[in-house]
């Protein structure tokens, strides 16, 4: 198996991502700046797997660090880009750390890919990119529609860098993959989320709320036009969508692409609304939840979720897990790790 670089790999999906690497024989680099994760996490993936990945930090954003990684690591086969700032409201506070960011480290690898003889690259997108979808569910072909948030024009200028870039180096073989709602954690308990400060998302606030490091949980908004009033999301798995990366991989390793640049949608095909989730996390916890119906939050849309049919037949790729069986493992990292993430 060749040798793989996984930058952000010590972050939430990417450390995943690296143990299902791994388990398949891969070889793997991980580049992380440490800024939304924590070097322990590498202890997790070596307790996982038996294997301790090489690992180099230091900022993507030091183009002549990138130059001199590529010049020392020419026997890399394939990139996983997961390296980013991803907090949509902060995006929309400071949008130019999130087009530096999230922009110039990626020029900055594919300058180096463009390089080499033989290059295999997987971005980590968005279902961001859809914003709220004319029809539901959402295919790959949906039209990309103006983006809600800085965070979300930086995944579609993203694929539109990456796509230009296929078209003139025809070496370069390309996947996408527009991610859902990632959440749960491995169920060893050994990695997981850990997000610094006041969560961003969801699940965290939940898990959070459930052993007191916070107060309560506010589900905004209870008055959409969906079932029960409150929004819907497609929420995945986050081993289920580390697999997708590594089969992704696998069919640019073997030349099996259509074009030298694919898009996938990666979610389960079903949407489930913030109460559904509640009363999940309820169920296989045995744990009553503080919550509190809130007023709507600007930007939000209503219902998300993917159509999966490509990725299932492309790619011969499923979810696995269900929403409980996430929940579950979200919920026993959080007794796993108590306060460590307030």
């Amino acid at each position: 198996m060749g040798k793989i670089l996984v930058t952000g790999g010590l972050g939430f999906i990417g450390s995943h991502t690296v143990v299902e690497l791994q388990n398949e024989g891969f070889e793997v680099i991980i580049i992380d700046d440490l800024s939304n994760s924590s070097v322990d996490v590498l202890k997790g993936i070596t307790s996982i797997t038996g294997t301790t990945p090489d690992f180099e930090q230091f900022d993507l954003k030091e183009k002549s660090k990138v130059q001199a990684f590529f010049k020392k690591h020419q026997d890399i086969e394939g990139v996983i880009h997961f390296a980013a700032s991803k907090a949509v409201g902060e995006s929309v506070e400071k949008p130019l750390l999130y087009y530096e960011n999230n922009i110039n480290t990626l020029v900055y690898v594919l300058q180096e890919l463009q390089k080499l003889e033989n290059a295999n690259f997987i971005f980590s997108s968005s279902c961001t990119v859809y914003g709220q979808a004319d029809e539901l569910p959402i295919t790959e072909n949906a039209p990309i529609k103006f983006a809600e948030s800085p965070y979300g024009n930086t995944k579609q200028i993203g694929e539109e860098i990456i796509r230009d870039t296929c078209k003139v180096t025809q070496h370069l073989k390309s996947i996408a993959l527009r991610y859902f709602n990632p959440i749960g954690a491995h169920h060893t308990t050994k990695i997981g989320e850990l997000p610094i400060g006041v969560p961003q998302n969801l699940v965290p606030f939940i898990t959070q709320t459930a052993l007191g490091i916070r107060e309560q949980l506010s589900v905004f908004g209870d008055d959409y036009p969906t079932p029960d009033g409150t929004c819907i999301r497609d929420y995945i798995h986050v081993v289920d969508l580390a697999k997708a990366h590594v089969v992704a991989l696998q069919r640019l390793l073997q030349n099996k692409n259509d074009s030298n640049y694919e898009t996938f949608n990666i979610g389960t095909g079903t949407g489930s609304s913030v109460l559904e989730v509640i009363k999940s996390f309820e169920k296989v916890s045995g744990q009553k939840l503080n919550y509190k119906i809130a007023n709507r939050r600007a930007g939000d849309i209503i219902s998300a979720y993917a159509d999966t049919t490509k990725a299932n037949s492309q790619l011969g790729w499923k979810t696995k897990l269900t929403l409980d069986d996430a929940m579950k493992s979200a919920w026993e990292w959080q007794l796993t790790i108590k306060g460590k993430d307030k």
